[in-house]
């Protein structure tokens, strides 16, 4: 009984906590790339054992229209969502084939609303061929709005091997010599061949379920980032969780390496 009273006043009083946080914040310090490592889901399902989805997966995937919209609110410019690792492939084949399966039609579902520009980043030649062909098909559909990367197969230490294999390869094809190339190798130009070429780095990296560690993500493009860890699981992130995060960047001092 105690425990549904206090479940009843917080959710009477967060809409008032929301308020006062979106009130505080400073919308001109808003980051203008975030990424996301949706993790917990698996957790959530355990801690939830009458969900109707054993493995949290389907709950995940449906948390993120809703977070997209959050960072429409917040004027976030690009999101990096992590939905499947390379190391994600050591699980059992028959979860891989149902996780995979929601991913497709997650991505289904975010380019059929029209809101966003879908790009799938990550090391696309390991997925099966209907997934790969479908994460391959995506053009860009409007010229403002979130741009939303979806990151799957995705390892930064993949990311980094690839970025350097294609300098390696254009140099070849333009001609030039090993040693040339070596003369040439720079940050500047390992960038060039990230998966998120083009893209500003992330300003800020949000991990859900307690974990305090990135896990391989974004490893280049975070030299600068701030991290924010949230106890929550991914299928349990919530609006006041997003603004929180929000918050904490903004009243950070960024220094640089300064």
């Amino acid at each position: 009984m105690y425990a549904a009273i206090r479940k009843l006043i917080k959710s009477l009083l967060y809409p008032l906590y929301e308020w006062r946080l979106v009130r505080s914040l400073d919308f001109s310090k808003t980051p203008h790339h975030v990424g996301v490592i949706l993790d917990g889901n698996r957790r959530w399902a355990k801690a939830n054992p009458n969900a109707s989805d054993p493995n949290g997966h389907k709950a995940g995937a449906s948390k993120i229209i809703e977070f997209l919209g959050w960072c429409d609110e917040a004027d976030v410019r690009v999101v990096t969502l992590w939905l499947l690792s390379t190391d994600n492939f050591k699980r059992s084949a028959a979860e891989i084939e149902e996780l995979l399966q929601i991913i497709g039609d997650t991505v289904n579902e975010l380019a059929a609303t029209g809101r966003w520009n879908i790009k799938a980043v990550g090391a696309l030649d390991l997925l099966p061929g209907w997934l790969g062909q479908k994460l391959a098909s995506l053009k860009p559909i409007r010229n403002d709005g979130v741009e939303v990367n979806v990151a799957i197969s995705y390892g930064g230490r993949r990311e980094i091997v690839d970025a350097v294999k294609s300098f390696l390869s254009e140099e070849e094809v333009a001609g030039h010599s090993l040693h040339q190339a070596q003369e040439k190798l720079s940050s500047e130009e390992i960038s060039k061949y990230l998966y998120t070429a083009g893209q500003p780095d992330p300003e800020l990296l949000i991990r859900t379920s307690g974990e305090q560690r990135l896990g391989g993500f974004m490893l280049w493009q975070s030299a600068a980032s701030e991290f924010y860890f949230c106890e929550a699981y991914w299928p349990d992130f919530r609006r006041v969780d997003f603004l929180r995060a929000l918050r904490a960047y903004s009243l950070r001092q960024r220094r640089f390496g300064s």
